[in-house]
């Protein structure tokens, strides 16, 4: 069956608009669309091809283990599914993990985690969940609500209630709000969709005593950031302040779809056999590409390798800004990147996306005002300068046609 552009329009839900390319072929940080059309991708799935495309090593297991067991009820459970879990705990402040199968769903059992744990130790009046303005936590009913962006959660009848935000890096707006009816605080260590904003260490220092003096849990949402995408395994290693629950997803597949939520003994005891679960959760397949995903990316090379890939691209980016002054700043880390746009061309976010892909780049956006970057971690640096001589191109078309 022959299939192009215009057969999504025939037969998918209209809640996305994909771009006019169909790619067809990936291998590294390089796609080819039906065309046969090379484009350099800096998108890298939305922060989740964290080794490129068609990772060889990916693809052994993906083979090996499809040869062997591709799903089971969690009536029982599998040997990817507990390799990977120990794996994740030895790694990290951790002793238990929970599998689901994107980050929405990590963060869909964080949220009813707190709320269980805060009923069983402090009774039903302490239900209050804070969160973040611009935060981004996924697109359940429960999480686009704690999400602070109203647009993407206006519109669906009665959202769930004891849900309340204030503004990040804001400590003292945060203070107001949290009493000892707060359950827990979800955050995004550096927030992604929300702008690319990285956080003040003093706020997250704040944020994590106000937590632990009102008996709230600190949940660090970590879906975007996680994984090495900051050159520490999970951001919150770099920030000096460790959650109570973790979420992850996005790289953590490298590709294929898994997410999970990472949390103590203590607090992991509360959801009891029957509370919660899901059917595709620790999915065999998805967590043994998981396994030699976590392998490659915890590694020393491969995170320091970030930092100063991290390096080029600023390095880059600034001369692309001497000539064309169109960011106010490059901000981020790892290869989380945004360029926030200058006054002159608030707004316009979409016009640097498109004349990109004109230019055969992938990039994306966070909001009107930034174009973000989050290219596989081992992009070469090669596929950098090339990437950003197209983006070069693509700056002077938006310039020029202002």
């Amino acid at each position: 069956m022959k299939v192009t552009r215009a057969t999504f329009d025939e037969v998918m839900v209209p809640n996305y608009n994909p771009a006019g390319m169909v790619p067809v072929r990936g291998e590294g940080s390089r796609v080819w669309d039906q065309d046969g059309a090379e484009y350099i991708d800096f998108a890298g799935g939305i922060a989740v091809n964290v080794l490129g495309h068609c990772h060889p090593e990916l693809v052994g297991v993906l083979q090996d283990q499809g040869s062997k067991l591709w799903h089971l009820s969690n009536v029982f459970t599998n040997e990817p599914a507990m390799r990977l879990a120990a794996k994740l705990t030895d790694a990290t402040f951790a002793d238990k993990v929970y599998f689901a199968n994107s980050g929405a769903e990590a963060n869909e059992a964080a949220l009813k985690l707190a709320r269980r744990f805060a009923l069983d130790k402090h009774g039903e009046d302490k239900n209050q969940i804070i969160a973040f303005n611009k935060g981004f936590h996924g697109r359940t009913f429960f999480t686009v609500t704690v999400g602070g962006q109203a647009a993407y959660s206006d519109g669906f009848g009665p959202k769930p209630g004891a849900v309340d935000h204030c503004d990040y890096n804001d400590l003292a707006a945060f203070e107001a709000l949290i009493s000892d009816k707060t359950c827990a605080v979800m955050m995004e260590p550096l927030q992604g969709e929300g702008g690319i904003i990285p956080p003040d260490a003093d706020f997250v220092r704040g944020v994590r005593e106000l937590c632990d003096k009102h008996n709230a849990l600190l949940i660090f949402d970590e879906v975007q950031s996680g994984v090495g995408r900051t050159g520490h395994l999970y951001a919150y290693m770099g920030l000096g302040v460790t959650p109570d629950i973790l979420t992850t997803a996005k790289s953590l597949g490298g590709g294929f779809p898994i997410g999970a939520m990472l949390t103590t003994t203590e607090i992991a005891a509360h959801l009891k056999p029957g509370t919660h679960g899901s059917t595709y959760g620790g999915n065999p397949l998805a967590c043994a590409v998981a396994e030699k995903a976590l392998d490659i990316v915890n590694t020393p090379e491969v995170m320091e390798g970030v930092l100063k890939k991290e390096a080029l691209f600023r390095e880059l980016l600034e001369e692309i800004n001497n000539k064309y002054h169109v960011f106010s700043e490059v901000r981020g880390k790892g290869m989380l990147l945004g360029c926030a746009l200058s006054d002159d061309y608030q707004g316009r976010a979409r016009d640097f996306l498109m004349a990109s892909a004109e230019e055969n780049l992938m990039c994306l956006i966070a909001g009107a005002n930034v174009v973000r970057f989050a290219p596989s971690l081992i992009i070469p640096d090669e596929d950098i300068k090339e990437g950003l001589a197209r983006f070069e191109r693509a700056v002077a078309r938006v310039v020029n046609a202002k």
